[in-house]
């Protein structure tokens, strides 16, 4: 799959991080993925990609960011059907919610036919080394996997 977008949404740059490591697996298969800041990034262009990757860090008490809100409402005229998609982001496990956000982003990539490749990945604060190992893991998975037929 050649046609691979990273939407990140970070604050500290741990979800960024996240995004790097995931952008070098894709870059690792073979590929390589557009990344865009939720800042750069239309809701719309998530139907020109096979592979979607959207990470946004957890606010509060389980919440999206505020700079993320108009992207996710923008995702509630998408058809995603045939894509592979995955979620991800950091949190702090002092809050009742944990990585309230991934689990969001996760059903509304369900809720618009996206097939997830792997369940939300959560790290808290910022991803150590094994947690980049998997990242960069999940980037060359969704790398490897056929293109559809958009």
């Amino acid at each position: 799959m050649e046609k691979i977008i990273i939407i990140c949404c970070s604050m500290t740059g741990n979800t960024e991080e996240m995004a790097d490591a995931i952008a070098e697996g894709v870059r690792e298969a073979g590929a390589e993925p557009v990344i865009r800041d939720i800042m750069d990034a239309e809701a719309s262009e998530l139907e020109q990609y096979d592979g979607i990757f959207i990470g946004a860090y957890t606010w509060g008490e389980g919440d999206l960011p505020d700079e993320f809100l108009d992207f996710f409402e923008g995702m509630n005229d998408l058809d995603l059907s045939g894509r592979s998609a995955a979620a991800f982001g950091s949190g702090d496990t002092s809050y009742d919610i944990y990585c309230g956000a991934v689990d969001q982003v996760e059903e509304k990539l369900k809720e618009r036919g996206a097939a997830i490749l792997a369940p939300g990945f959560k790290v808290e604060f910022n991803p150590s080394d094994s947690e980049k190992d998997e990242l960069r893991a999940l980037g060359r998975q969704m790398a490897a996997l056929p293109a559809a037929a958009l």
